[in-house]
């Protein structure tokens, strides 16, 4: 990003420590909230990474990021024999292992806590990685894409869902005014956190989507990159392969 966004600008935690907190404060409500703010469309962008990666046939994928869970839980119906849903906050996996234990999905998936930028995992591991609206959360978006890339198996897939922003007339103005403004506002007024809905706007509209994020995982290492805006580029879905 060219600037460091941080969700408290008073706090003396990392971002690594405040991104930490802000997800344990809103880990309750995140759920609800995520529906409403994205309207029910970031279903349809889950299945689509579940499409993607089924054709693939992986026995084994790591979701980083994992929040509560939602594309861990998604990802089982690419028939993978394991899937570990890894995230910072305990908050959030908290919520996830609820809706696992729910579904009687624990067999298939595990959900634990772990660093991004520090995964206790050999090289080579995973036959899938996936993030979703989790890379704009690393401390260091570089340290995070090099660990993934280092745990990711030879001909392995990663796949990326990330926010983005329109480009085209009228949908540029309305997003703007979207993330800027209502965004916040309904963070302000549902959940207890009033600042982690400024964060999450603004990190967002930092992001180095398309083609600038394209480049930077080519950067690390990884090829067959290719981004596909989705919902009139509110977000992206990038995926690519490591050989």
């Amino acid at each position: 990003m060219s600037k460091k966004i941080i969700p408290y600008q008073n706090s003396d935690l990392s971002k690594k420590g405040q991104v930490e907190k802000m997800f344990d404060n809103i880990s309750k409500e995140y759920d609800i909230l995520n529906r409403v703010i994205s309207f029910g469309i970031d279903i349809s962008w889950r299945k689509k990474i579940v499409k993607i990666l089924k054709s693939k046939n992986p026995s084994t994928i790591l979701d980083v990021a994992t929040g509560t869970g939602d594309l861990a839980i998604e990802l089982v119906k690419t028939n993978a024999k394991k899937i570990i849903g890894l995230d910072i906050s305990k908050g959030m996996l908290d919520v996830g292992i609820n809706k696992i234990n729910h579904k009687n999905l624990n067999n298939t998936i595990e959900m634990v806590i772990g660093d991004s930028e520090n995964l206790k995992y050999d090289d080579n591991f995973f036959d899938a990685v996936t993030v979703s609206f989790g890379v704009r959360n690393f401390e260091s978006l570089d340290s995070g894409l090099r660990e993934i890339y280092r745990v990711l198996k030879t001909n392995g897939s990663l796949v990326i869902l990330e926010t983005s922003n329109p480009t085209k007339f009228p949908f540029k103005q309305f997003y703007t005014v979207y993330s800027k403004f209502i965004l916040p506002t309904i963070g302000k007024i549902f959940s207890k956190d009033k600042l982690a809905y400024n964060y999450l706007s603004e990190s967002s509209a930092e992001f180095p989507y398309g083609e600038k994020f394209n480049n930077i995982l080519k950067k690390i290492g990884f090829t067959n990159v290719v981004d596909f805006p989705q919902t009139f580029g509110v977000a992206t879905i990038y995926v690519a392969s490591k050989n």
